[in-house]
């Protein structure tokens, strides 16, 4: 059992000590992942409060068949989807990350490259954005993934590499070349 299920049990018998460790230990990663479906920080921050307090009224069975971690965040994702439908939004991830070892001296550059490729990672297709956005930058594995967005992992698979295709074809248009990052 992790942590979060760990946690997650001791709030649902009563100890609601349990529902703080929640919060604290996925509150940050849960808004950075919903920021990139909803493309509006404090949307994000709203839809992970949601997230929380749907845990707090509703009360779901956690099953085990996936990660704590997993789970919240398929349910963030569908309070998040449900949102938008009322709204008509448009899916975006915003604030994407690359990571990078680099020295002081290189900092500068790796930051406008990062920059580069967040806006660009903005023209991918929502799915292909939600993707890379679970795999590479919540280090989520395919199968979490594809259990997130109720695909196959195939199919989630097919997107990773036709997202990392156009960011490399739309990187080298830019002139950054893919060894730089």
């Amino acid at each position: 059992m992790d942590k979060g299920a760990e946690y997650y049990a001791r709030y649902l018998s009563g100890d609601d000590e349990g529902l703080v460790l929640l919060v604290r230990d996925y509150k940050d990663g849960l808004i950075l992942y919903l920021n990139g479906i909803c493309k509006n920080a404090h949307t994000a921050e709203d839809l992970c409060e949601d997230t929380f307090v749907r845990l707090v009224t509703k009360r779901p069975a956690y099953n085990g068949k996936a990660s704590f971690k997993t789970w919240l965040y398929t349910m963030g994702r569908n309070v998040a989807y449900d949102e938008l439908r009322k709204r008509r939004s448009v899916v975006s991830t915003d604030g994407l990350e690359i990571p990078a070892d680099v020295s002081l001296e290189e900092k500068y550059i790796v930051d406008e490259q990062r920059a580069e490729v967040r806006r660009l990672v903005g023209y991918l297709s929502p799915k292909q954005r939600e993707a890379v956005w679970l795999t590479y930058f919540e280090g989520m594995t395919v199968k979490e993934t594809a259990k997130i967005m109720k695909k196959s992992e195939n199919a989630v698979s097919i997107l990773l590499n036709r997202a990392k295709a156009r960011l490399k074809q739309m990187l080298t248009e830019e002139g950054i070349a893919g060894e730089d990052l």
